[in-house]
């Protein structure tokens, strides 16, 4: 949250990342000179992903291509057919309902 506090009235999330980064332009940079700040940079990042989660989601996004890559490359034998699993032994299989409610009515 840009005022500092977090939603349950805490520091928020990203607080000590701000923290550290106003502390390293403090420490190298002045009123004259502010050529200092690019020592921040590595500090700047860490600021930003926290508030963004840029670097994250695109390790995210390349961990689940990769995967799909190798479930496509090396499907599974013990794998359910994708009907079945669409129909969950239901749909299409009219004439199993129908036998199962004719034994039933030939229990009662």
């Amino acid at each position: 949250m840009a005022s500092g506090y977090g939603l349950a009235g805490g520091p928020s999330r990203c607080f000590p990342f701000w923290q550290d980064l106003l502390a390293c332009y403090v420490v190298n940079t002045t009123a004259d000179d502010v050529s200092g700040g690019k020592k921040c940079l590595p500090v700047m990042e860490d600021y930003y992903e926290c508030l963004h989660h840029k670097k994250e989601a695109t390790r995210t996004r390349a961990l689940q291509h990769a995967y799909r890559r190798a479930v496509a490359a090396h499907p599974r034998e013990d794998m359910s057919p994708p009907g079945t699993i669409r129909n969950l032994g239901l749909l299409g299989k009219e004439d199993d309902t129908r036998a199962v409610l004719e034994s039933e009515k030939a229990r009662k």
